[in-house]
């Protein structure tokens, strides 16, 4: 057995509704996955599974997620061993220790290349700083993301399938995985 951590694009279903955590817990016991546990309400989930490709899981896990919430929803997923060497390449660790809100991650399915820098830093007009670490796409945005013209552009249509996750998650789910 591993651990595995695995991050929901959306958790929004529509109309209001969003995934309840018991009943995303509830899907990953189905699966056969042990000891599930959520970060509060984010689409963050952590479990234990036998060894298997990453690719095969979240295939599993959305396969899944459509059935029992009628939507299909990108899922992302790393071994716990993976995570913790995300977060120790974080290149803004400074930063995110006196804001971790300003500091995200930009977690990738299949890795970016260097060249999406180009394109994205077009976008950094209050001082963001981009960089790419293991093909994941990091970000200072120098306040709220929500003011930058980057965070509009971070999209799967750009970028490929993906999901943001802001420092306070990152830390928060290595604590969990490290039990």
């Amino acid at each position: 057995m591993r651990s595995y951590v695995a991050l929901l694009h959306s958790i929004v279903l529509g109309e209001g509704r969003r995934v309840v955590m018991a009943d995303l817990r509830a899907m990953a016991e189905r699966l056969g996955y042990r000891a599930p546990r959520t970060l509060v309400a984010t689409g963050n989930l952590v479990f234990d599974a036998p060894k298997k490709p990453l690719g095969e899981i979240e295939q599993e896990l959305e396969r899944a997620f459509a059935a029992a919430f009628g939507r299909h929803v990108d899922i992302i997923v790393r071994s716990a061993d993976d995570w913790f060497k995300l977060a120790a390449g974080n290149p803004f660790a400074t930063t995110s220790e006196e804001d971790p809100t300003q500091v995200h991650v930009r977690v990738m399915r299949a890795p970016l290349s260097q060249d999406a820098l180009d394109r994205l830093r077009r976008y950094c007009s209050n001082g963001e700083r981009v960089k790419i670490v293991d093909g994941d796409l990091w970000a200072d945005f120098c306040g709220r993301a929500s003011e930058s013209k980057l965070s509009q552009v971070l999209t799967t249509k750009r970028l490929g399938i993906g999901t943001l996750r802001n420092w306070n998650t990152v830390t928060r789910l290595r604590a969990m995985l490290a039990g």
